[in-house]
């Protein structure tokens, strides 16, 4: 017998009324898990997303075993930029690694155009079979931001302090705002293919962009992920903003044409809302919390929850990435305490 499909975090994100407040994990679907460590033994990270039966029981699996009301699509942000050029592998303990850095104009020149169905057709495939095997919960697609995805770019992997990447934006700003168009059109073409494959929500990661400040955001950032979400808008898909160590840039994701504001763990609710955040907010347990005492964890997530619904709209989340090491019973217990404590409460 098929599942009743669970729509919670779809109405939450449309700020519509909801029974309980819903919860999704960031990185639900992987590190923690012992299933998919098992995998990993095996197989990389690309191996795995360009297997979708794999890609597709790694996204599956904590939905059935947590009970959460999204699913996120498992893959990288680093998945598109083959297909434009970019030469990219992850490797083990680093992360994105990139041999052919971009750092002139005539690097950014040379960059091709994402073709979804010929670059990244297991992507799609991986969502079309999810939707196939009637995922009783929405399953949330996604993409790096242009400037997430440049700084790996420019530095040529991971950066504590982005020098590279602010040098070229600085110091060469028609590269660089070529660069941030050429990113604006492959994010659009490769969102809109995921939500034609059946994506039901997408979340736009700028993980790094906290590193620029409110002023150089606004111009040097903020035109382009405006186009990126007035052209996303058009799919009618709840769409979402997340970064971390970017609370000073909370009122600036507010003004933008999507659905719901991400919040990492630095920033409460409570404050969020003082600020002038009045759309829908996505968060913020601090995941180290997930490593302490039951007692502790109940706690914080009731202080949350109970900020979360002083205001409509609230969708539960961890402020950045589940770790590897936390246990997936104290997710499962997580999960189901949000759900009956929310419910009671509301």
């Amino acid at each position: 017998m098929t599942k009743k499909f669970n729509d919670t975090f779809l109405k939450a994100a449309r700020n519509e009324k909801v029974d309980h407040t819903p919860v999704w994990y960031m990185r639900q679907a992987g590190r923690s898990q012992p299933e998919y460590r098992k995998i990993k033994e095996k197989y990389s990270l690309f191996e795995i997303t360009h297997q979708p039966e794999l890609a597709a029981y790694v996204t599956r699996l904590p939905v059935e075993q947590y009970g959460v009301d999204a699913a996120i699509l498992y893959k990288d942000i680093m998945t598109p930029l083959p297909g434009i050029g970019v030469q990219v592998d992850i490797k083990s303990g680093i992360g994105p690694v990139i041999s052919n850095p971009v750092r002139t104009l005539q690097d950014v020149e040379r960059l091709g155009e994402l073709n979804p169905e010929e670059h990244i057709p297991y992507i799609l495939d991986t969502i079309k079979l999810l939707t196939e095997e009637q995922l009783n919960v929405p399953l949330i697609g996604f993409s790096g931001a242009p400037f997430t995805i440049a700084s790996y770019m420019v530095e040529g992997g991971p950066s504590k302090n982005y020098t590279k990447t602010k040098a070229l934006m600085y110091g060469d700003p028609k590269a660089w705002f070529t660069l941030m168009d050429k990113l604006g059109d492959m994010i659009i073409v490769y969102v809109k293919a995921q939500i034609k494959a059946g994506a039901r929500a997408i979340q736009i990661f700028d993980s790094w962009v906290g590193a620029l400040n409110v002023q150089d955001y606004q111009y040097y950032i903020k035109p382009i992920m405006t186009r990126i979400f007035t052209e996303l808008r058009e799919e009618n898909v709840p769409l979402i903003m997340f970064g971390v160590g970017a609370t000073h840039l909370a009122l600036e994701w507010n003004s933008l044409p999507l659905n719901v504001v991400g919040l990492d763990w630095r920033l409460s609710i409570t404050e969020a809302r003082e600020l002038g955040v009045n759309k829908v907010v996505q968060g913020n347990l601090d995941p180290a919390l997930l490593k302490a005492p039951w007692e502790v964890i109940e706690k914080k997530t009731k202080e949350i929850i109970d900020q979360g619904i002083m205001h409509p709209g609230h969708i539960f989340n961890l402020g950045h990435g589940v770790f590897p090491s936390v246990d997936p019973e104290v997710l499962k217990r997580l999960t189901a305490f949000i759900h009956e404590y929310s419910a009671r409460m509301k």
